[in-house]
């Protein structure tokens, strides 16, 4: 099964954990109802419409309410440590939390204690946590903007703040950026580039980009990043090997968001009714 880790911007709601629920658009995890407009919620709601298009269990979610101080992720971070070795995730996409070195350290510790180790997928503030512990290469897939390849591409920076001005954030320069990481060790064995051309890479190089359809609405609507990682990680676990999941997502999401055909005013949910659609496009494409 899938499992989903990340936060909601409401310090108000406690650690949450169960199966998630999508009926007529409405997101639901432990009786709360979430809008899948953005963050995880967003990351969510795609990946469930993904897991029922290919036929599998919808995610199991571990959520925490976090404005961004950090206390509601130690407390995830704490469940997560406590309860992972007992389970049989076979995929775990860890997605906002506050970057903690400390925690992710024993958050992963908790998951190669797991009886089969699951496949392991970061995005944001995980993302940024697994590169500052050095442990960058424990994962399968991570899924950065130019910005957060910027990070990964420089070795000595331990917060994204502190990223060097000569590592530019340029779209032009990703394949080096992508070189440099590989070569100090600070990525995943795949990396899904997200940009106005998706990248998707491993040590080799670049293996394949996505830049078409190409939607101006989409460029400025926030969570399009979110819903191409919940795509991703339902493909993989459906079996899909981690690159060509990549690939298939960054297809997937473009379509989606031509199908919305989305204004300026959109929210990212409105894609997620397009997910089945789209996939099945994508799929039927890359086959």
């Amino acid at each position: 099964m899938l499992a989903i880790v990340g936060t909601i911007p409401d310090p108000a709601v406690p650690v949450l954990t169960g199966p998630v629920e999508l009926s007529g658009g409405r997101l639901t995890v432990a009786g709360r109802e979430l809008a899948p407009d953005r963050g995880t919620a967003a990351l969510l709601g795609a990946a469930a419409a993904a897991c029922r298009h290919l036929g599998l269990d919808l995610p199991h979610a571990f959520l925490v309410g976090d404005e961004g101080l950090g206390k509601g992720s130690r407390k995830l971070y704490e469940h997560l440590a406590d309860i992972l070795p007992k389970q049989t995730f076979s995929t775990i996409v860890f997605h906002y939390l506050q970057p903690d070195v400390d925690w992710h350290n024993r958050v992963l510790l908790a998951v190669q204690s797991m009886g089969a180790r699951p496949v392991l997928v970061a995005d944001a503030g995980f993302m940024y946590a697994a590169k500052m512990s050095g442990q960058a290469e424990e994962y399968a897939l991570f899924t950065p903007d130019a910005g957060e390849l910027a990070f990964l591409a420089d070795e000595t920076a331990p917060h994204p703040f502190y990223t060097r001005g000569f590592i530019l954030q340029d779209e032009n320069r990703i394949p080096e950026l992508i070189k440099r990481v590989y070569e100090h060790h600070n990525a995943a064995t795949c990396l899904l580039v997200k940009g106005s051309t998706d990248r998707v890479a491993n040590k080799s190089g670049v293996l394949a980009q996505v830049d078409a359809p190409s939607l101006e609405a989409m460029e400025a609507m926030g969570g399009t990043g979110d819903t191409v990682t919940g795509m991703a990680c339902a493909l993989i676990e459906s079996g899909l090997d981690v690159p060509r999941a990549a690939h298939v997502a960054a297809q997937a999401n473009r379509y989606a968001g031509e199908l919305a055909a989305p204004t300026p005013a959109a929210q990212i949910g409105e894609l997620v009714a397009h997910v089945p659609a789209a996939l099945k496009r994508a799929l039927a494409e890359a086959s």
